[in-house]
């Protein structure tokens, strides 16, 4: 394996509009063919298994056909519709996560920005704690507020929770867009008042086209990943790759009434791995029982809801997506789209080839006892 300073992992912040082309490119170059603005509407299943999808778009209504299925809508769409049984939130199908609506503010001063108090939430001499104790930005719910430099004075912002969001409803994402956007605009002016010399003139360039959904549907597997696994930096023979996010689970509005300070409370009593520390996830967690010819891969996999927490981030179900992807190649062309029949060793070793961190089991186990 290639050398890898720890020291250099940490955030990264991202160019969407480097990334959109680079995405683009690869989907493109390996042969596939993108149809944006297009979404899955219904399943057909056929015995243990999908045998077609219905999508629509401009074009209308269209069925596709293939042997094997690969679920990333991030809400377990076609699994739930394809018969899966699925969990959402707790053990009584409640208390999802809060959704954020991130957005960008530019003319930033950039100095100023350094010399002043600081934005984290987890500062306690952060504005946000001012700001929240105003009472003159009602708006702003808590303190959870996160930072990243995107480009000359321009900040990417993930900031502020929005409750009772369920991205499996309609109606609660158009209520919770229409909210975030007033958020938005409430830190701005909020931020521009108590911290004018980094953000008097800064102005909001524009928020997420999307909602940030950090919880919904998680399919029940041929193996639930669970808080014990985490814990233990557990190896799996038939692991797909590793995960080192610290859980991150965000608070309930009851929560966050009843402590204040709930959000950085949350943030420095989660379970966090030390350097070099991760745990794998199994192959069978992208299984979902019931299903023969499909894999699910990102947030919705079968795991519990602690550990979704952590697993739910963008690097982790990058390298599922990856994963999911080889696999569901294998099967359609070497098992009649049956996904059990991967074989995992060769899935790894092919992962492997392709530059996925992939220790050996024995070598993990080593790591964790020493």
């Amino acid at each position: 394996m290639p050398h890898i300073d720890q020291n250099r992992l940490d955030w990264v912040p991202i160019d969407p509009e480097q990334l959109k082309r680079i995405y683009d490119d690869v989907v493109i170059t390996c042969g596939a063919t993108i149809l944006f603005n297009t979404h899955l509407s219904a399943v057909k299943r056929d015995g243990d298994g999908i045998d077609a999808i219905i999508v629509t778009n401009k074009a209308g209504l269209t069925a596709y056909r293939a042997t094997t299925y690969v679920d990333c809508t991030g809400d377990a769409d076609l699994c739930a519709w394809g018969g899966a049984s699925f969990q959402k939130g707790n053990a009584q199908g409640a208390c999802l996560m809060p959704a954020t609506h991130c957005f960008v503010l530019s003319n930033v001063d950039e100095e100023a920005l350094k010399a002043g108090p600081g934005i984290p939430a987890a500062w306690p001499d952060s504005p946000i704690y001012k700001i929240r104790d105003s009472g003159k930005y009602p708006l702003i719910p808590d303190c959870h507020i996160c930072i990243a430099k995107l480009g000359p004075g321009t900040y990417g912002f993930n900031a502020g929770h929005v409750w009772d969001v369920d991205n499996t409803r309609p109606e609660t994402v158009s209520t919770a867009l229409v909210l975030g956007r007033k958020m938005a605009i409430s830190y701005r002016n909020s931020l521009a008042e108590f911290f004018p010399s980094a953000f008097g003139n800064c102005f909001l360039v524009n928020t997420g086209s999307l909602l940030g959904i950090r919880e919904t549907r998680r399919v029940i597997g041929d193996y639930v990943l669970t808080l014990v696994d985490y814990l233990q930096r557990r190896s799996f023979e038939d692991e797909i790759c590793r995960n080192c996010y610290f859980i991150d689970v965000h608070p309930t509005k009851l929560e966050i009434a009843n402590n204040p300070e709930e959000y950085r409370d949350s943030c420095e009593k989660g379970v966090h791995y030390g350097p070099g520390e991760s745990h794998g996830i199994p192959y069978r967690s992208l299984i979902p029982r019931g299903l023969e010819n499909v894999l699910v891969a990102g947030r919705s996999i079968s795991c519990e809801q602690i550990v979704q927490g952590s697993v739910r981030v963008m690097p982790v179900c990058l390298a599922m997506g990856e994963a999911a992807g080889l696999a569901a190649a294998i099967a359609s062309t070497s098992h009649k789209g049956r996904v059990r029949d991967v074989d995992a060793s060769s899935l790894r070793q092919q992962l492997r080839q392709y530059g996925a961190y992939l220790p050996e089991v024995e070598e993990m186990a080593e790591a964790v006892a020493g």
